[in-house]
């Protein structure tokens, strides 16, 4: 049944969303998407004191908040939008929210879980008009920006023990996880993003949690899903994630949750992780994201590598046609994403293997 037919039966809402990852996929099919880059190195541009990260409404909060950028959506949202804005003029087509421990188990280390779901709607929200400030600046016809509503890995973990003493120990259970994702994740959906991106998952099981959640939050609200992206990471040379899994693995673990997108993020630098993506693209019977960091951190703890020398790295992968969505993650800025953006032009998005295509 066509898409026209489908539209006698189906509600508004349905097709609007519907309309969103077909739009998606079909610019997936044309060309290499470009997603954002590091938020977290952007925001350390703005040399933020404690005083900048309370602002008026936090003034008082009775523990130190330096740190939580999150916070920032509330505390300094001109900030956040500036930053979002300066990766689309980079280039970028997806801006994720700056919502990446936005749930109320991480945001337990500054005493403020009530304001999780507040901070994802004012996420999502500040991403939305950043697309639109900037498609009414520049007279854009084309919609071919999204906002993808962040899920980070959260700082505990269901898989790994945080006391080597007692390794069958759990600092939170699948439930609170889980009950953590889902409030996120309507705090996104009610504040406008278009995608759901699940990433830097290091523990399976976290992800599976948040594969979970969402799939519960949507059955339960009868709001029709959002587009699901699922990027993992890759923690060192041995080519497995923290808890232990291969990618071909991980791959398997994840699928279920049916995503428009698999991919890896973080930990490693273009170079390093070119042969994963390599394996990715040969595995995937989806689209392929990848957004590496800027090299590997120098001892500093800070990122060096050139956004000339990065875009030719992932330029080579497009060259083999091993990628749809490419980005950056830690240590890559705007200039990064810029270098990306036009490296990417000269090549063909990676075809869907012929069983996928309908």
């Amino acid at each position: 049944m066509s898409l026209i037919n489908l539209s006698t039966y189906l509600p508004i809402p349905y097709l609007c969303i519907m309309n969103t990852e077909s739009k998606l996929r079909e610019l997936l099919d044309k060309r290499i998407l470009i997603i954002d880059g590091a938020m977290g190195t952007m925001v350390q541009r703005y040399r933020l004191e404690e005083a900048d990260y309370r602002g008026e409404r936090f003034k008082d909060w009775h523990t130190d908040v330096k740190g939580n950028n999150d916070l920032l959506c509330l505390a300094q949202p001109h900030i956040i939008k500036e930053i979002h804005r300066k990766y689309l003029e980079a280039g970028a087509n997806i801006l994720e929210t700056n919502t990446f421990n936005a749930q109320v188990i991480s945001l337990a280390d500054y005493d403020m879980q009530p304001l999780a779901y507040e901070l994802n709607v004012a996420a999502a929200k500040l991403a939305k008009e950043a697309i639109q400030e900037y498609r009414a600046t520049n007279n854009l016809t084309v919609s071919d920006h999204f906002v993808a509503g962040a899920i980070g890995p959260m700082n505990k973990t269901l898989s790994l023990s945080p006391d080597v003493n007692n390794p069958g120990y759990r600092a939170v259970t699948f439930d609170e996880v889980a009950d953590a994702y889902y409030e996120q994740i309507k705090g996104l959906v009610d504040g406008g993003a278009d995608i759901l991106v699940v990433e830097t998952i290091f523990d399976t099981l976290n992800a599976k949690a948040a594969i979970y959640a969402i799939n519960k939050f949507f059955r339960d609200t009868k709001h029709e899903k959002l587009p699901v992206m699922i990027s993992g990471t890759i923690t060192d040379a041995s080519g497995r994630t923290l808890s232990g899994q291969t990618l071909e693995a991980f791959y398997i673990s994840v699928m279920h949750a049916n995503p428009i997108s698999i991919g890896l993020n973080c930990a490693l630098g273009a170079e390093q992780m070119r042969p994963h993506v390599e394996e990715l693209a040969q595995i995937a019977a989806c689209y392929v994201s990848a957004y590496p960091n800027a090299g590997l951190p120098n001892a500093m703890g800070e990122y060096d590598e050139s956004p000339e020398h990065t875009a030719f790295v992932i330029s080579q992968w497009a060259k083999e046609g091993w990628v749809n969505m490419v980005g950056g993650c830690c240590g890559t800025t705007p200039d990064h994403i810029a270098a990306i953006a036009k490296a990417m032009k000269k090549y063909s998005p990676r075809p869907l293997p012929e069983m996928m295509v309908a």
